[in-house]
């Protein structure tokens, strides 16, 4: 009889390990949550744990895997928390000893990132803007669906690699689950649906909440949703859309969009509709 212990069982509960983070890990990708993982990947000297050992935190916040339990183990669930929160990545180095009083005294090298799906960009509208749009977000990590009634405009050949849905953008969003980390581009071709989208894009939450068009249709659009929906919070609107790059015609004007939407997911977007809404507001009132 082969001993618990034996370097067959070792492999084979190695193997075991794996698989069940590889499967956890499958199940966060498929879900709109966020979860953290950490690896090690490094170690010298007497550690818990040696190279390619993996701690996952889910994103209800509960655990599979260990880098080796004790005071490291702590110090990396409270990276993991870090990572889960900001969406960032991170080498920890510790001295097991010198850092965190434990008795092993090796040193150990963890990277630690977040787990999520691509976050997906629902585009309203299927028009030029969103047609070269599309690709740039797809380029920059974005699993994009694309909304647009028009048969014609709405098909795989102007929006290869995207998901599409033919069909109104307001029905879309009165069926369709939308989450926080789901972002929203309304471009449609007519100033009354943008005004509907984004009256039911206000009401849920997510994101980022994008819409092309002039200052003044801006201001003029939400003034209306205001008086209709008084408790809606128009600072959540990202318009006119863009990064103020200057742009010009729908290939430049994408650009803009792309930029922005990596600002806002890196948390580098300063010029917000928030930041001038009211005073805008009040001079349109005195036009």
């Amino acid at each position: 009889m082969q001993d618990r212990e034996s370097p067959g069982n070792l492999r084979r509960g190695t193997l075991k390990a794996v698989r069940e983070i590889a499967e956890a890990i499958l199940e966060v990708l498929q879900s709109s949550g966020r979860g953290a993982l950490a690896t090690v990947v490094r170690t010298s000297g007497s550690t818990p744990q040696q190279a390619g050992a993996r701690l996952l935190l889910k994103p209800d916040g509960n655990t599979l895997g260990t880098v080796g339990g004790g005071a490291i183990e702590q110090a990396v669930l409270a990276a993991l928390v870090e990572a889960q929160r900001s969406g960032r990545s991170e080498l920890l180095v510790r001295d097991l000893g010198y850092d965190l009083g434990m008795c092993c005294g090796g040193r150990m090298e963890i990277f630690v990132e977040p787990v999520q799906a691509a976050p997906r960009l629902f585009m309203f509208g299927a028009g030029h803007v969103a047609r070269a749009t599309a690709p740039l977000a797809r380029g920059i990590g974005f699993d994009v669906t694309v909304v647009d009634e028009r048969e014609e405009l709405c098909t795989a050949e102007r929006f290869p690699g995207c998901t599409l849905e033919v069909v109104d953008p307001p029905a879309l969003l009165k069926r369709k689950l939308l989450g926080d980390g789901d972002w929203l581009l309304i471009v449609t071709h007519d100033h009354a649906l943008d005004e509907r989208t984004l009256e039911l894009c206000l009401q849920q939450s997510v994101r980022y909440i994008g819409l092309v068009g002039s200052r003044r249709k801006v201001f003029r659009l939400l003034r209306r949703i205001a008086e209709r929906k008084p408790g809606l919070e128009l600072h959540r609107v990202y318009a006119p859309v863009g990064l103020d790059l200057g742009a010009i015609g729908p290939e430049e004007i994408a650009v803009s969009i792309a930029a922005e939407l990596v600002a806002v997911r890196r948390g580098k977007a300063s010029a917000h509709l928030g930041a001038h809404l009211e005073s805008v507001l009040a001079d349109e009132e005195t036009e």
